[in-house]
């Protein structure tokens, strides 16, 4: 059971990760804009990346034991997400606001948080630690 809850910990500060670089490295109020939102204006390049760090979230999920329910929802905004990206101009402007990887990592989020807690905060010991091993 430890294990369980270690393995969807490591997903919920994964996701958390996913989120803050897909769709929140620069926030202006409620908004926020990350790599997701710029690469969108590149094509191919900016679909493939919504792809790629969709897949992440959904590969967390399951190690996670995500509920199907949750990982529908994920699906979903992530859907969304990636077919806007698609979308030459218009596509690309609501793929720069539109925050699917954001939604998707917090439903992840809080589904993990529901069953098992929320993780919590790393030592600095520990971190510093796991960083001299690498």
């Amino acid at each position: 059971m430890q294990h369980d809850r270690d393995r969807a910990h490591r997903a919920w500060r994964r996701a958390a990760e996913i989120r803050r670089v897909s769709d929140g490295l620069v926030r202006v109020g409620p908004l926020g804009i990350g790599i997701d939102g710029v690469l969108a204006w590149i094509p191919i390049v900016g679909t493939v990346y919504s792809l790629g760090a969709g897949g992440l979230l959904i590969r967390e999920a399951m190690a996670a034991g995500a509920s199907q329910a949750v990982i529908t929802r994920m699906l979903a905004w992530l859907g969304i997400d990636t077919l806007s990206s698609g979308v030459p101009v218009v596509g690309w402007a609501v793929d720069t606001f539109f925050r699917g990887h954001a939604m998707a990592a917090r439903a992840l989020m809080r589904d993990i948080e529901r069953r098992h807690g929320r993780p919590p905060e790393p030592d600095v010991i520990e971190v510093v630690a796991s960083a001299s091993r690498s």
